[in-house]
């Protein structure tokens, strides 16, 4: 039998393994339980688990805890993580904590589905490094679990709240493992992070959207728009070039009518974008569909040329389109003090005069 990696696994599939390798069906619940829930980073943590059966797991399983490279904490609380993976690659993902009055505390984890990405869109820094691989569902799962492990030495009581695909790479050119991940960190003795408290975000990769929708229709979906006409679009955001506005909009509309959810449209602001002319072009675009925009100041990436718009033009695009009857909201700014943008902490550690990343 081949190693299978153990953060990947299922209880289904930890219960098949474990009873097909002469291990009881509760040492299956048990093993998930110190994975998933408890967020062990070693065998050796399991400690209701004997050295006889420890011995055997082990021999089948592979068990990669990412290895921190780097963290960042903004003044504002957030924190950038930078991850080197099993075979020297390296990741980056974001934990953004919100507190509230009235409601629980949230803490979100944008997570990191690809090393690099291939879609290339023009103010991220992670597509000017190109695509490398697709991760595993341990690796991505690996993300919230790490993290989670880190934080709660400070914090026993921290639980991630929500979950936003939104990092390096396309998620949707990931799709098995990305939809695993979830139900993984979903399940009930797991992290039981609510279905509707994950989000995907994708460039438009219009095929699965629709098979998204049908496959898991509780998780939400943003669309990373950035442009309301084809010709500016197909600069910002190289995908639109295969999968047109036109053919975006419609698996958008395919999508409210199975799921009955809104779309987050995603729309990032520069100086030379957030321009009335272009407001009045998202309008035409989106008015009468069921969603609402998301306006996100660009975080200055070097190479990129791209510039922060000012407060007063972001307040006046946001007019626009409310003025149409669009719902509106500007994300809060989060870690811009940390090279937080995707992909930025990333390209700083690699320019540096570091040692060679190698295999662990």
């Amino acid at each position: 039998m081949e190693d299978i990696e153990l953060r990947g696994c299922s209880l289904d599939e930890l219960i098949e393994i474990c009873q097909g390798i002469g291990l009881k069906r509760y040492r299956a619940t048990q093993l998930f339980q110190w994975v998933q829930q408890k967020a062990v980073r070693s065998w050796n943590d399991m400690r209701n688990l004997g050295e006889a059966d420890l011995r055997t797991l082990s021999s089948h399983f592979q068990f990669y805890p990412l290895e921190l490279v780097r963290e960042q904490r903004s003044k504002d609380g957030t924190r950038k993580y930078l991850f080197r993976l099993h075979d020297g690659e390296t990741i980056e993902c974001v934990l953004m904590d919100y507190e509230r009055t009235m409601t629980r505390d949230r803490h979100t984890i944008c997570l990191s589905t690809q090393v690099g990405c291939a879609v290339g869109c023009a103010f991220c820094a992670t597509g000017l490094e190109g695509f490398r691989r697709n991760l595993s569902v341990g690796e991505i799962v690996g993300q919230v679990l790490d993290i989670t492990h880190s934080v709660r030495r400070e914090d026993p009581d921290f639980q991630v709240t929500n979950i936003v695909f939104m990092g390096m790479g396309e998620p949707l050119l990931n799709y098995d493992q990305v939809l695993k991940a979830i139900q993984l960190l979903n399940h009930e003795q797991g992290q039981k992070i609510g279905m509707r408290r994950m989000t995907i975000s994708t460039s438009g990769v219009v095929p699965r959207i629709i098979q998204l929708a049908k496959d898991n229709p509780q998780v939400g979906l943003a669309i990373s728009l950035h442009a309301a006409q084809d010709n500016v679009r197909n600069q910002l955001v190289p995908m639109n070039r295969r999968y047109p506005l036109a053919s975006l909009m419609e698996a958008c509309e395919e999508y409210i009518r199975i799921t009955r959810r809104r779309v987050t449209f995603e729309v990032a602001l520069t100086s030379e974008n957030a321009r009335n002319e272009e407001a009045k072009a998202f309008v035409r675009l989106l008015k009468g569909h069921l969603g609402y925009v998301n306006l996100i100041p660009v975080n200055p990436v070097a190479g990129t040329g791209m510039e922060r718009p000012t407060s007063e033009q972001i307040k006046r695009f946001a007019q626009v389109l409310e003025n149409a009857g669009i719902s509106v909201f500007s994300r809060e700014e989060r870690g811009t003090d940390i090279d937080a943008a995707c992909g930025q902490l990333r390209r700083l550690w690699e320019s540096e005069d570091n040692e060679p990343i190698g295999p662990i």
